[in-house]
This record gives C-alpha cells, sequence and structure tokens, in this order.
C-alpha cells in the first residue's frame, strides 16, 4: 500500500532569480500545505538550509551568484536528509548533466520551464514518494 506524500507543516526551500518563478512555485506548493522560504540567489539559499528544518529545495539550474548543481552539492552538506529537485529552462531532462546528477542522487528529479502545475506536483509527490522509501529501507535493514 502506498502512502500519500504530504507537504502540511513542511518547510520547501524556492530558489529562482525570477521572483515570478518562485510565486509560481510557491503558489503550487502552498497548495500542498508546504510553507515554503524564498532565495533568489545561492548565499542567500545555502543560509536558508542552514538555519532551517528543511524537506525539500527546488533550485534554479542558473542563478546569478552560483551553479544550480554546485548549490545542490553545498546544501546537500548543510542538509543533509533533503530533497532536491533542479528547475530549469537552461538545461532539459535528458542532457547529460543532468542525468548525471540524477544518477549520482545529487539531485532526485528535475523540473523545465516553462513548467506546469501538475508537473510541479508529480515531480514533487514522486521525489518525496522515493526518498520516503528509501528511508524505510535504510530503518528496516537498520532493526534487523
Amino acid at each position: 500500500m502506498r502512502r500519500a506524500v504530504s507537504l502540511v507543516n513542511r518547510v520547501v526551500l524556492v530558489v529562482d532569480d525570477d521572483p515570478d518563478i518562485c510565486w509560481a512555485l510557491e503558489h503550487v506548493l502552498g497548495e500542498l500545505g508546504a510553507r515554503c522560504i524564498r532565495a533568489l540567489d545561492g548565499r542567500t539559499a545555502l543560509q536558508a538550509a542552514r538555519l532551517n528544518h528543511l524537506t525539500l529545495a527546488l533550485l534554479d539550474a542558473k542563478l546569478p551568484d552560483t551553479d544550480g548543481l554546485e548549490l545542490a552539492r553545498n546544501i546537500r552538506i548543510a542538509a543533509p536528509g533533503i530533497v532536491v529537485l533542479v528547475v530549469s529552462g537552461y538545461f532539459y531532462k535528458d542532457d547529460p548533466i543532468i542525468q548525471a546528477a540524477l544518477e549520482q542522487r545529487l539531485i532526485h528529479g528535475f523540473i523545465e520551464k516553462p513548467f506546469s502545475h501538475t508537473e510541479v506536483i508529480d515531480t514533487v509527490k514522486s521525489a518525496l514518494s522515493s526518498q520516503e522509501a528509501a528511508s524505510r529501507a535504510v530503518k528496516l535493514s537498520t532493526d534487523c
């Protein structure tokens, strides 16, 4: 039986240098019950990751002060259990750099700009479900 993924009372970091993109993502995630923190650059995003108990981060691939994949590495160091998704109009899902980041589990998913409401929700739910399943499997193996 598959449990429904919920963002109610969860903190989500939304990082994009375009405030309109942040607003759109916050609006969609807010419908799922998330409390969103906005960052318009990598420095602010990393500080937010260090200061908050984050469940999920949606990172733009190209920011004014850093690359989104480099930011993903740094955020995962600051918040090891976080689920990271990259949102980009620069890269595409089949780009080798994105595929490598997915294979290395640096990121848990990819959302292409322009995105649809449904695409954001489906990608978020899929990534969180996969992460929760992996966490349960690790817990079961350590309980044995």
